[in-house]
């Protein structure tokens, strides 16, 4: 049974799960299935990574030699571990592509569905 305080404070739209809200899973729903032999087996929804255009642009970080997109994220978004956020707001689905050539631009953006920047 989910938790009934998660239900009431999760946006209307929005499946509760047990991810928190910094998690790129966060919102995802659950599916379960049956196999032939009975099994009840439970899974996450398939997550699409959105469209680069979806994103607000507030700068450019062209890549260096030896960088690391936890770095990148741990710089500009304070925290490591949102390094999915810099992958969303290139389009990747692989987090090492965004800094395996030296050169490439990196888009740094606000959050999906966050007003500002060049692109509002």
């Amino acid at each position: 049974m989910k938790d009934a305080l998660q239900q009431l404070l999760a946006p209307p739209g929005l499946e509760a799960t047990s991810f928190p809200p910094t998690s790129r899973y966060h919102g995802i729903g659950v599916r379960t299935f049956e196999t032939v032999s009975g099994q009840e087996k439970v899974y996450l929804k398939r997550r699409f990574v959105p469209p680069p255009e979806a994103f607000s642009l507030l700068q450019i970080h062209r890549v260096s030699q030896g960088e690391r997109i936890d770095h990148l994220a741990h710089l500009y978004l304070g925290n490591p571990e949102q390094y999915w956020q810099l992958c969303d707001a290139n389009g990747a689905v692989r987090p090492d592509e965004l800094t395996e050539e030296v050169g490439r631009e990196l888009r740094i953006t606000l959050p999906k569905g966050f007003l500002g920047g060049s692109n509002a």
